[in-house]
């Protein structure tokens, strides 16, 4: 089986393990109609992508029945840290302070998303 490293998800098969991860076990149609919701997106290329995605190692197939039955096999949790350090790495040249702070100038955090940030940095000041 192929290993998260060997095989970085596209920016569509990550949407595509979004839906994966948050539904589980899907099928092709279901996968769709839910990407149709945010895109258009025609069915084949749906289809095209979850095949691709299979021979990849990012998904598997259960074929027993008439409909197959896809579920994601990469972890959510490594895939993001990976995505993450990559993009750190990359464009923020190695400093996470800098991603942070652009991601929250960028979008406007709920009060509640702000009490957990504080309290997650409180956390690790105390582990310093």
């Amino acid at each position: 089986m192929a290993t998260d490293q060997q095989h970085k998800p596209t920016e569509s098969e990550l949407e595509i393990l979004q839906i994966l991860w948050d539904k589980g076990n899907c099928t092709v149609r279901e996968v769709h109609e839910i990407l149709t919701l945010e895109k258009e997106a025609g069915y084949t290329t749906t289809l095209k992508l979850m095949q691709i995605m299979h021979e990849k190692g990012l998904v598997k197939r259960d074929t027993s029945a008439k409909t197959h039955i896809y579920t994601a096999v990469v972890n959510q949790q490594k895939t993001q840290e990976q995505l993450v350090t990559k993009l750190i790495d990359n464009a923020f040249n190695g400093s996470a302070a800098r991603l942070v702070m652009q991601a929250l100038g960028n979008h406007r955090s709920s009060k509640d998303e702000i009490e957990a940030i504080k309290e997650y940095l409180d956390k690790l000041e105390k582990q310093q």
